[in-house]
């Protein structure tokens, strides 16, 4: 099912793919010995819906431990350039978490991206993938580089892909 997050009063919808969503409970931390991963995320933008087509990651080359994970920014920005050349745009991070909860590094980390970036939004998002059953177990935070908002989810959509995007996920014409 894909989930929809309404983005205050902005009248912005995020819409979170099928796609996207297996990616990130195929790296949820179900077990114990289940190390930490992390990932990009990507979505196609028309109008007021903010559609997450894709989450990246984990990297092999990552460094992954039980309670960390580290990855190459210079890596990170190859991926973002690359899907910007395939008309998707970078939206935010993912990651696993038992109880999916931002942590002050959490919280710094992407006020920094929104910070340092150049880009033509008003933050980016955050995704944190915990064990509970969709939708209780993904939180979704939008960060303006100054507070953190949590997101709602709205209604789940069917399995449908929203009426702009064909079966591939790209924007029809």
């Amino acid at each position: 099912m894909s989930l929809r997050y309404p983005i205050g009063t902005s009248g912005e919808v995020v819409i979170v793919t099928d796609p996207a969503l297996d990616h990130l409970l195929k790296h949820q931390q179900m077990r114990w010995w289940q190390r930490e991963a992390g990932g990009l995320l990507f979505a196609r933008i028309a109008g007021p819906e903010i559609t997450i087509v894709e989450a990246t990651g984990p990297h092999p080359k990552d460094l992954r431990s039980r309670f960390s994970f580290s990855t190459s920014l210079e890596r990170q920005q190859a991926v973002v350039e690359t899907r910007f050349d395939m008309g998707l745009h970078y939206v935010g991070d993912w990651h696993p978490e038992a109880r999916p909860k931002p942590s002050p590094l959490d919280r710094k980390t992407m006020a920094s991206r929104v910070a340092l970036s150049v880009h033509g939004f008003a933050g980016f998002l955050f995704a944190i993938i915990g064990r509970d059953p969709l939708p209780e177990g993904l939180a979704m935070m939008f960060q303006d580089g100054t507070s953190t908002h949590h997101l709602q989810p709205a209604v789940a959509l069917s399995t449908a892909l929203p009426h702009n995007l064909d079966d591939a996920g790209r924007v029809k014409p």
